[in-house]
């Protein structure tokens, strides 16, 4: 099974104290034996032997020496169970860390396509309860496979060993057992894998309303949302009760053939007692022990039932982490040097599978530059300014930043050199410090208010703690305007060559935005500018202005340069502006 493989890669670091448990479980499971065998030497010596009365008198040092001894072996075996378990756990915890640690190191070198192809609800599942299954199977489901092969196998060996026909007798409902077995696994793992499948569904239903729930709360919605995630949690715990069900069904027939066992060793016993194939003390061995047989033949059933939970787990782990990314960071750079801030596109085109979102696009711009984006929603804005940071690898075509091909660059050193804010803000559950920081750790406290006030978020510093102040999961507290504020210090703080704001200014103040944009061009350092914008105020004193349009550049220029044009940008200025500004 690959699964196991894997499992034993993982295990790496841990592989003898690991052995070291399962050889103390295989020992402690021949101890079992020792309670029936001293009771046989007792009951053969002290109760059933002609001479048992002249024993007991004569042979007392004996029948005290082998109760000792079956206590003593009672107290060790108890000491070794303690042991090997605290050692299971000592792995099992120490490996959990490790995998989990790993799977997380691969999801975050992902690229940005694996994002847009899971949810966040199944990755989280992968990384809590997908993972608990493997400390499970190496703290239980191992170890009680271990325990009960061990015990069945002492057990049977010693059976022989008093007598092979009464162990064929007891063995015959094995081959019965195994065909049940056979038919309960093939049956139950199909039912784990789809109840896996739900139960990351209802994660990321949960997971999506509370990041959204603002929105259920501004639409009152609440209800509906109840409503929904029921569904969803019908769905998963039906398919969980169709799961047990498949164990309900053949429990009873395990469970049968279990106590079909007694049945086996009074019938077959009592025959070859009569007979004097066995003695009485031989019959009370085999009675003494059949419960470790019995008892076998019931945790198959449950072992099983774990075990294709754990593959249908595993396999979900697995395949995330042997996901490989298409654009591959390799995060071996121990310098991260500043890059010019110029960028060229050359006949640049991208398909997101069958939809074309950029086609032939041709421009340069020069490092220093402010240039400002504009265009209808969905003509390829953001997605163009993410191929500068290479989220994505273009179709056709190329892009160079400092005059070399971004597919050239250690991702570390190109993204070290660009600062962006997104449409969608988020912030770290952080102090106001940590979030503008967040780009350099070791940045001084001065110059994280110097950006806080390049950006205008002058409104820190009236917060009770002021940049102390720890910020809700996403921003939680704060207004969009003031998101946006500390992502845009965020950007800035890091002194990138290429500066990228997506949308920025969309939720402050004319007053403000004119503030800002005064800012931009006082940072203390040089770097490129790109502007995503809808407002025609945030693109008239641009370097230059490009218009896309269906995925291509419509209008490019200076804004009197596209006001003289009279298309896109005329139309828009137009708008926001009123008619009177045409003429001014």
């Amino acid at each position: 099974m690959f699964q196991l493989k894997w499992l034993w890669e993982n295990l790496k670091g841990y592989r003898p104290v690991y052995a070291v448990a399962l050889t103390m479980s295989i020992i402690n499971m021949s101890f079992f034996l020792v309670g029936p065998i001293i009771t046989e030497k007792i009951i053969s010596i002290f109760i059933t032997s002609p001479d048992a009365l002249s024993n007991i008198e004569n042979q007392r040092d004996l029948l005290i020496t082998l109760c000792v001894a079956m206590i003593l072996f009672v107290f060790v075996r108890t000491c070794l169970q303690f042991v090997a378990k605290t050692l299971y756990e000592i792995v099992s915890q120490g490996v959990l860390q490790k995998v989990r640690n790993e799977l997380f190191r691969r999801i975050q070198n992902q690229d940005m396509h694996f994002y847009d192809t899971h949810t966040r609800g199944d990755l989280v599942t992968r990384l809590t309860g997908d993972l608990e299954l493997i400390r499970h199977s190496l703290a239980w489901i191992i170890m009680m496979v271990v325990e009960s092969l061990a015990l069945f196998i002492y057990t049977i060996i010693y059976f022989f060993i008093v007598d092979w026909l009464m162990t064929l007798c007891i063995l015959s409902l094995a081959p019965i057992l195994c065909i049940v077995s056979r038919m309960f696994s093939k049956r139950v793992r199909q039912r784990y894998v789809v109840l896996r499948e739900k139960l990351s569904k209802l994660n990321t239903k949960a997971q999506e309303n509370i990041a959204a729930n603002r929105v259920v709360k501004a639409f009152a919605r609440e209800e509906y949302e109840m409503e929904d995630f029921d569904k969803f949690n019908k769905d998963y715990c039906e398919h969980n009760q169709k799961a047990a069900m498949v164990w309900l069904t053949f429990q009873p027939y395990i469970e049968t053939l279990a106590q079909g066992l007694w049945v086996v060793q009074m019938l077959a016993g009592g025959i070859f007692v009569i007979n004097g194939r066995i003695t009485l003390s031989e019959y009370t061995v085999f009675s003494g022990l059949l419960w470790t047989i019995s008892n076998t033949m019931r945790n198959i059933g449950m072992l099983i039932n774990d075990m294709q939970r754990f593959f249908a787990s595993v396999t979900k782990i697995i395949e995330v982490y042997y996901t490989k990314p298409d654009i591959v960071n390799e995060h071996n750079c121990d310098e991260r040097p500043k890059i010019k801030g110029d960028i060229r596109f050359e006949n640049v085109s991208l398909k997101f599978g069958e939809t074309t979102v950029l086609r032939d696009i041709n421009l340069d711009i020069k490092d220093g530059e402010t240039v400002v984006i504009m265009g209808a929603t969905g003509s390829g804005k953001t997605t163009l300014m993410n191929l500068i940071a290479r989220f994505y690898d273009t179709t056709k075509g190329n892009v160079f930043v400092g005059g070399k091909n971004v597919k050239d660059y250690e991702l570390d050193i190109l993204r070290s050199n660009i600062g962006m804010t997104t449409q969608e803000v988020l912030l770290f559950s952080d102090t106001v410090d940590g979030n503008i920081a967040y780009g350099d750790s070791d940045l001084p406290f001065e110059e994280v208010k110097q950006y806080a006030h390049l950006a205008s978020a002058h409104f820190i510093e009236k917060m009770p703690e002021q940049y102390d102040t720890i910020i809700g999961e996403r921003g939680v507290g704060l207004s969009g305007g003031q998101k946006q504020r500390i992502a845009l210090a965020r950007a800035m703080a890091i002194k990138p060559a290429i500066l990228i704001l997506d949308d920025t200014t969309s939720a402050v103040d004319m007053e403000t935005e004119i503030e800002i944009q005064e800012n931009l061009t006082n940072l203390g350092y040089s770097c490129t500018k790109l502007i995503i914008a809808q407002r025609t105020s945030s693109a008239r004193h641009a370097d230059r202005i490009v218009i896309l349009e269906d995925g291509k550049i419509k209008e490019c220029g200076t804004h009197d340069e596209l006001m003289a044009l009279k298309g896109y940008y005329h139309e828009i200025y137009t708008l926001q502006n009123g008619l009177e500004e045409e003429a001014v």
